[in-house]
């Protein structure tokens, strides 16, 4: 069953009464702009991602995120190892209450947070001053 015929356009203006164009996309914004072709604009993110500075950018990043994100997956599965392969140094008691698998599982929280803030001092110190000058770089190219 179809519905009733609608038509889109029914009042369409004529070409030379349109409304004026939508004024230019806001700084920082990456969208394209009407006067400029797409073809340029692929052209110089293409030649950003050549660059030896982007190339820098992503290297210092993985060399510090790989590791690290190995170094942690061994801990967790050493902690859910340990877990079940042994349960009796699990259950050894610490101190009062707090035994071996509540303090592995308490570190692991620990830990946590500290990759977090390992991984933002890494990236403030290291890449971010890099990167946005690459980005300030490249919108200087696209306006």
């Amino acid at each position: 069953m179809h519905g009733p015929a609608v038509e889109p356009f029914a009042q369409s203006t004529p070409v030379d009464q349109a409304a004026p164009a939508a004024p230019h996309a806001p700084l920082g914004s990456l969208a394209p702009r009407d006067e400029e072709p797409v073809a340029d604009r692929t052209e110089v993110y293409r030649e950003v991602q050549a660059s030896a500075a982007f190339r820098q950018i992503r290297r210092s990043y993985r060399t510090f995120v790989f590791p690290i994100t190995g170094g942690f997956l061994a801990w967790y599965l050493l902690y859910v190892a340990a877990q079940a392969g042994a349960p009796d140094l699990m259950r050894r008691a610490v101190a009062g209450p707090l035994n071996v698998a509540w303090l592995l599982g308490l570190l692991q929280f620990a830990s946590t947070f500290l990759l977090a803030w390992l991984y933002a001092r890494n990236a403030r110190t290291k890449r971010d001053r890099a990167a946005l000058g690459l980005r300030w770089d490249t919108q200087d190219q696209l306006r």
